[in-house]
């Protein structure tokens, strides 16, 4: 698995990658993470490069990259089989966390749509008072302009249909 982390996470975990990686061949193992925070409060969204599929988390307690990582795969498993890809998780996601990369991000473009992901969770986190979870299944019903106007949920659905037909 390839783990893209902003400058500020890596400061955070105590990791600062100084490498962009090339996109992992498993599209369901490249993910980037951001570190932010609302109301005084850290949270960090993990974001799947390919698709911008993104659960949101609390960053607190986070303070090294094995903690980062424990929590975050655990998150991820959680979140995914909770949103009913459970098949896309224990198949194509999993088993790619055997071994991760830590690398910077690959593009402007994502971070880009992840900073727009970033500015809705503050105001449903802060606002509307929602939970991480609760905001990781709105955030992934929001068209983005870099997916052509798909939601990232629709976009992760068919990232596994295409890998299916294709293998």
């Amino acid at each position: 698995m390839i783990m893209r982390i902003t400058t500020r996470l890596g400061k955070k975990i105590g990791v600062v990658p100084t490498l962009v990686l090339p996109a992992a061949p498993n599209p369901f193992a490249d993910w980037t993470a951001h570190l932010f925070t609302a109301s005084r409060a850290q949270y960090i969204i993990l974001t799947n490069t390919t698709s911008l599929y993104s659960m949101v988390m609390y960053g607190a307690g986070i303070t090294d990259d094995c903690t980062f990582l424990k929590r975050a795969t655990s998150y991820m498993g959680e979140f995914i089989r909770d949103d009913g890809h459970e098949f896309i998780f224990e198949r194509l996601v999993a088993p790619s966390t055997a071994t991760v990369t830590f690398s910077r991000a690959l593009d402007r473009s994502v971070t880009g749509s992840m900073n727009d992901l970033v500015f809705q969770a503050k105001l449903m986190l802060t606002e509307r008072e929602v939970s991480p979870w609760e905001v990781s299944f709105e955030l992934n019903k929001t068209p983005m302009s870099y997916l052509k106007y798909s939601n990232p949920r629709e976009t992760f659905s068919s990232m596994n249909a295409s890998r299916l037909n294709s293998g």
